[in-house]
């Protein structure tokens, strides 16, 4: 079949077999589909990515997307929980169009591309490691109807009839600037800054894919990027680099730049203990950054030795302390079900939380997947062959093959673990001291107030065995106003104090709220409302006319103009 120059190109990024728990870090399309969209729409080729994370096998929007778009070629991102639902989308596709073209990249298909094509014929390439200039150049091949040219492209696997042929790994982009800015034809949240991570955790495929070497792109392209994200619209973004601190003075620098652009936004980063300080949480804290996620991985440095996470217990202490104290929520990612784990070493693991005092933390069980160290011990140990992923399954967990450790003790110990971190966060949230720099009272306050609102109407208001939630919550709402104004607070501390029938004390804190933020809506209306407890039926009404497109308002104003005895003009 004669394809046109015009042809065009789907990237997707597939669903998974299981639901997931945790959605911000795996429902998100990833970094490397917009930076090969990019290049491919810099070099004049139509593309759209798509994200299908949130379908099914059985979802209908799959077909009615594909026959809708009706692509030429479609690359798929793959990670090992996705790579089933790239295949079933992939056959989709080629029972739509015979002739579609199908590319498997991503770190998925980088470890199992001999498994891939061996099995699933409806694979035509596989990417191996970065995808921009190989996906490129495969796309001018196709194009241009030069099979021929296809074996020079360094970083491909493809069909020759019956073979598989793999041309050899591509070098890696040193001049990470020199790639278009995904930003420039995207929207999205997720950024990234470099490419790779010291880091040798043998849980991990990151050594596999990177070799240990980290690639940096600018402060200046970082920022830039940014920039233009802001103008779309968006103010809150996810850094998705490994070890987004590894190179201090990068990151000041990005922070200065994002300060002084005035980027009025709101991120996220995840780092290593090893590499943050207070001079630069500072900073950071100053130029919107308002997590940071640690692996911390365990309270046991023995299990910690064994998943080679070179890191001390003082060094956790020190990072989750100076973090918390410049309004930073600390996260830790904490892994259990590992070789070695114990009764003893979860209460070492709980120990170190009530130590560091994470206000949110992600629980793991400990799985293989290919490409890591723990993968390829255990294919040796028991003689297994990459075709134990023709399962329909996601990933193996450690424990299934470690007579030690039952599905039971595992669920047990998951069930402690949690148990023990929502028991203690009232007073982790109570035990918060925050840096005393006028500079930044205006995010102290932020922080307080948004943990606050997690407390009474966020994530842990819904869970039972969080303790004093609504105590909590109030607190926290007074320590930001004693920093500084603000809106959350003062909604939230009215809110609370409704909830006790403190009608007073909430009709000041509302009233105080609005002198600040007089056009607030949550603001007016919950103020109306206490007044309306307060028998002030003319003040609260005053208040809900303002809003004649809010149902809430138009409810409450009813109940206003009854207890008057005035007809309502509404009708109503």
């Amino acid at each position: 079949m004669e394809i046109s120059y015009m042809m065009k190109t789907l990237l997707i990024y597939p669903y998974f077999i299981e639901q997931r728990v945790h959605d911000e870090d795996v429902g998100t399309i990833p970094m490397g589909l917009y930076y090969i969209g990019a290049m491919l729409r810099e070099n004049g080729y139509p593309v759209e990515i798509l994200n299908f994370c949130h379908y099914t096998k059985s979802s209908p929007e799959i077909p009615e997307i594909l026959k809708r778009e009706n692509p030429d070629i479609i690359g798929f991102s793959i990670v090992n929980g996705n790579r089933w639902g790239a295949i079933e989308t992939a056959a989709i596709a080629g029972q739509l169009n015979p002739s579609v073209k199908i590319v498997f990249g991503g770190a998925g298909a980088t470890f199992l591309w001999q498994h891939l094509m061996t099995h699933f014929p409806a694979i035509d390439y596989v990417v191996i490691g970065e995808g921009e200039y190989t996906f490129l150049h495969l796309l001018s091949c196709i194009r241009d109807q030069k099979p021929d040219h296809i074996p020079r492209i360094p970083g491909l696997v493809f069909r020759d009839g019956d073979t598989v042929r793999f041309t050899g790994r591509a070098p890696f982009i040193q001049d990470l600037d020199a790639l278009p800015l995904p930003a420039k034809y995207f929207a999205y949240q997720h950024l990234s800054l470099s490419r790779g991570c010291p880091g040798n955790c043998s849980f991990c495929g990151s050594p596999g894919i990177w070799e240990r070497k980290v690639r940096f792109h600018s402060a200046a392209y970082f920022v830039d990027q940014i920039e233009l994200l802001v103008q779309k619209g968006i103010t809150f973004f996810y850094v998705s680099d490994d070890t987004f601190t590894l190179d201090k003075k990068r990151v000041m620098e990005i922070c200065r730049l994002i300060l002084e652009r005035n980027l009025v936004i709101s991120w996220a980063a995840i780092s290593h203990v090893h590499y943050v300080d207070a001079e630069m949480l500072y900073w950071m804290r100053l130029a919107g950054c308002s997590r940071i996620s640690y692996g911390v991985e365990s309270g046991s440095e023995k299990i910690r030795n064994r998943l080679n996470k070179n890191i001390r217990t003082a060094q956790i202490e020190k990072a989750f302390h100076e973090t918390l104290s410049f309004g930073i929520l600390a996260r830790a990612y904490i892994i259990y079900g590992c070789p070695g784990e114990t009764w003893e070493t979860i209460q070492e693991t709980i120990d170190l939380m009530n130590r560091i005092k994470p206000l949110s933390v992600i629980f793991y069980i400990l799985a293989l997947f290919p490409g890591t160290a723990l993968y390829s011990e255990f294919q040796k140990k028991f003689h297994v062959h990459d075709d134990i992923w023709l399962n329909y399954q996601e990933d193996i967990l450690y424990f299934e093959n470690d007579p030690q450790l039952t599905r039971d003790l595992i669920l047990a110990f998951g069930q402690k673990l949690r148990t023990e971190f929502h028991a203690g966060l009232h007073r982790y949230a109570e035990a918060l001291e925050l840096v005393d720099r006028k500079e930044l009272y205006e995010k102290h306050a932020d922080f307080y107030s948004r943990l606050g609102m997690t407390f009474s109407h966020g994530d842990y208001s819904r869970i039972e065995a969080v303790a004093d939630k609504q105590d909590i919550a109030e607190k926290m709402f007074k320590r930001a106003l004693r920093y500084a104004p603000n809106h959350h607070a003062h909604l939230g501390l009215g809110i609370v104090q409704q909830q006790k029938h403190e009608i007073l004390q909430s009709i000041k804190t509302l009233e105080e709220g609005l002198v600040r933020y007089p056009g607030s809506e949550p603001l007016c209306t919950c103020l109306g409302i206490s007044y309306m407890n307060d028998g002030q039926y003319e003040k609260a009404l005053s208040l809900f006319l303002k809003f004649p497109e809010s149902e809430q308002a138009k409810q409450c104003a009813s109940e206003c103009f009854q207890a008057l005895g005035k007809p309502n003009p509404a009708g109503e």
